[in-house]
């Protein structure tokens, strides 16, 4: 199993037998119990069903007839294959896509958990009819367990895998909305920043950046930073850094909406902004820009009034 990745997505049927200590001897305990539990299928879903409709989680998940009837349908094939103890890369297979379902309805881990504890409840006591020897059946809630914790290992980690996947195509988005470089101009990309700047953002900012200016090949970059909450130490140094990384792109950065407070800080904590250019208003910067592209400002001012 190559390191670091996860145990249910790659991992073989034997090498998860071994993982949970699961042998033959525990798997045929499974069977001889299944061949009394797999005929009484229906009552296992209607004691299921007893406690899960007192649970919160009912009426959001399954109150709806047909989706019941559809989950109450997939429970009992769910178990038909649990007590047939036929491990293999099928088996494995569809518990990754349990795992799957639970994560595209965005049913709960916790909820998953108590409804696993319950059904082995279910089984090993309520349904139990005592025909075991006990030396035997001790074996046999062992046996149960292991199992039901192999299978709970495959589909929580399918769960947080899909989870996790979601949750990284979703700070893409937020990112690429967070950062929305646009060309203003032939050759000038604008950036407005709004907000708070850490050193995560301000590296997101100067990547979604560096990547635009490759991508059209643009001589002038104007960052607007005006809505910024706060300017301090670090963030100066953080705007610093992006500048000169443009540089070396062979862009020039503009800095504009720098307003009297963000200016008196910069000097009051003795910031060196070096080369970096600066203009008060987004309209300043822009009649800059286009100066630097050798571009009639008068001409393009008459023709915005």
């Amino acid at each position: 199993m190559p390191h670091g990745t996860s145990v249910g997505q790659y991992a073989s049927a034997e090498s998860l037998l071994k993982l949970h200590d699961l042998n033959e001897a525990d798997l045929a305990l499974i069977r001889k119990f299944g061949d009394m539990m797999v005929p009484k299928l229906d009552d296992y879903v209607r004691h299921f069903y007893d406690w899960l409709e007192k649970q919160p989680e009912y009426q959001q998940f399954f109150s709806e007839q047909t989706k019941l009837k559809k989950v109450q349908a997939s429970q009992i094939e769910y178990w038909t294959t649990f007590f047939s103890a036929k491990i293999d890369d099928k088996y494995i297979r569809e518990r990754r896509e349990v795992g799957e379902v639970h994560a595209r309805v965005g049913l709960p881990l916790p909820t998953y958990f108590a409804g696993m504890n319950i059904s082995m409840v279910i089984f090993t006591k309520r349904m139990y009819d005592g025909s075991l020897y006990s030396d035997e059946y001790s074996s046999l809630v062992t046996a149960f367990t292991k199992l039901l914790h192999l299978d709970t290992t495959i589909v929580v980690d399918t769960y947080s895998r899909l989870i996790n996947k979601r949750i990284a195509e979703q700070s893409e988005a937020l990112l690429a909305m967070s950062t929305p470089v646009t060309m203003v101009w032939q050759d000038i990309l604008m950036l407005p920043i709004v907000g708070i700047i850490d050193s995560k953002r301000a590296q997101d900012i100067m990547t979604a950046v560096l990547n635009k200016i490759s991508e059209h090949r643009a001589k002038i970059f104007i960052m607007d930073i005006s809505g910024v909450a706060v300017v301090d130490t670090a963030v100066a140094n953080h705007f610093i850094k992006i500048t000169k990384a443009t540089k070396l792109m062979g862009c020039d950065c503009l800095v504009s909406g720098v307003s009297p407070m963000i200016a008196q800080t910069m000097v009051q904590l003795g910031i060196n902004v070096g080369e970096v250019k600066t203009n008060a208003t987004l309209r300043d910067a822009l009649e800059n820009a286009f100066e630097i592209m050798g571009l009639n400002v008068q001409a393009l001012k008459q023709l915005s009034e």
